[in-house]
Formats: structure tokens, sequence, C-alpha cells
């Protein structure tokens, strides 16, 4: 009978993960929403459609494009300040950052690596495998810190392993704030047409990228050391 019910209760959990990725594609597909966040005059043309709501509207493609993993966040990052201004901007992207994160790492956690190896590439989910045993804060911080890590996916390679779920939110959302601080002032930046500052710290951003990409293998070791040795 317990053999039986568990058995019942995988099939469940695989046919709910059939129709929430089916419908989460079915209505991106059907909304023409996919080119909506690499192209910033459709996104506006479609938060300015909502009227009122366009604060809810931003909030929530900020959270798909962290769900929908391999849709960059830039783009939005830098709307949420060209539309609404720094301070509104930063907090408008932090609370759909945060949203999308949990989603993503809660959908992981209640449905495991059936969901995460689907949305994952192999290679990644190869490369942070031993984050899946780690419990360390700092280097759950130092990656949503970073630039040029993957960090969407890493919500839901974090959602598979022993991290607790308030150590995560807290750890993730304080390492992407950096990062969405830097996009919200570039969208101020160009809303008031101050693009000296733009360039610099646009030129900022884009070199600190370049520099992890270089020494991203470098601290992929490092990290691993220090899991190394924080496990030994």
């Amino acid at each position: 009978m317990g053999e039986t019910r568990s058995t019942n209760f995988v099939w469940l959990k695989l046919s709910a993960l059939v129709l929430i990725l089916g419908g989460l594609s079915f209505l991106l597909w059907k909304f023409g929403m996919m080119p909506l966040f690499v192209c910033k005059a459709r996104m506006i043309e479609f938060l300015q459609s909502l009227g009122t709501w366009s604060f809810a509207g931003f909030i929530a493609l900020q959270a798909i494009q962290v769900i929908v993993a391999p849709i960059p966040g830039e783009v939005t990052g830098i709307l949420g300040g060209f539309l609404y201004g720094m301070v509104p901007g930063l907090i408008l992207s932090t609370v759909g950052l945060t949203i999308g994160s949990y989603v993503a790492f809660l959908l992981s956690r209640v449905f495991g690596r059936p969901l995460a190896e689907r949305i994952v590439p192999r290679s990644v989910m190869s490369r942070f495998d031993y984050l899946l045993e780690s419990k360390g804060s700092f280097l759950v911080f130092l990656l949503f810190f970073i630039p040029g890590f993957p960090k969407d996916y890493f919500c839901y390679i974090f959602g598979l392993g022993k991290i607790t779920t308030k150590e995560y939110m807290i750890l993730s959302t304080l390492g992407r704030l950096f990062g969405t601080i830097l996009l919200s002032l570039e969208g101020s930046y160009l809303k008031n047409d101050q693009y000296i500052f733009f360039a610099a710290l646009a030129g900022g951003g884009l070199l600190l990228g370049l520099l992890a990409v270089v020494f991203r293998n470098r601290l992929e070791q490092l990290f691993r050391h220090v899991y190394a040795e924080k496990n030994n």
C-alpha cells in the first residue's frame, strides 16, 4: 500500500511538472511575450499598455525572467531605472527578482531533478554539482554577487541542495542587490540623458563582467577548494 502511494505521488509530481512547464511556455508563446525580454521598445510599449498596472507588470516580467532562466535579465534591470527612476526601479526589480528566485527555488525543491535538469544545462549542472552539498552561506552570497555566473540557474541548483529556504532567500537577494543597483542606475542615467555617466557605469560593469569571465575557472576552483576545506 505504501509503495503504491509513493508511486502515485511521483506520477502526480511529474504530471504537475508537465502542466506547469507546458502552461508557462504556452502563455509566453500565446501572448507573444518572449521578444519582450530582449527588445526594450516592445517591453516599454507592453508596460505602458497596462496603465496603472505597469508596476505589477514589471514585477511579473522580472520574476518570469528568473523562472525561465535562459532569458537575460539585463534589459529588464535597466528598464526599471529608465521607466520608474533609480529608487523605485531598484525596489520593483528587487521585488520581482526575489519572487522569481523563490518560485524557481521552490519548484526545484518540490519537483526535484526532473525539473532542474530540464532547465539547467548539463554542463552547468556538472560544474556546480558540489553546491548540492554546500551549506556555506558566504559561498552562496558570492555566487550571486559576482557577475558572470549563471545566477538564475543557481536558483534551481540550490533548490536541490541542503540550504534552507530562509538562508537562500536572504543570501540570493543580498547577492543580487549590487548588480540590480548598477542596472537601475544605468536606466536612470538614460532617462535623464546623462549619457556620460551611463557610459562610465556600463563600461565599468562590462569590465567587471569580462574579468569574471576571464578568471571564472580560477574562481570556480577557489570555490571548490573553499567548499572542500569547509567540509573536511
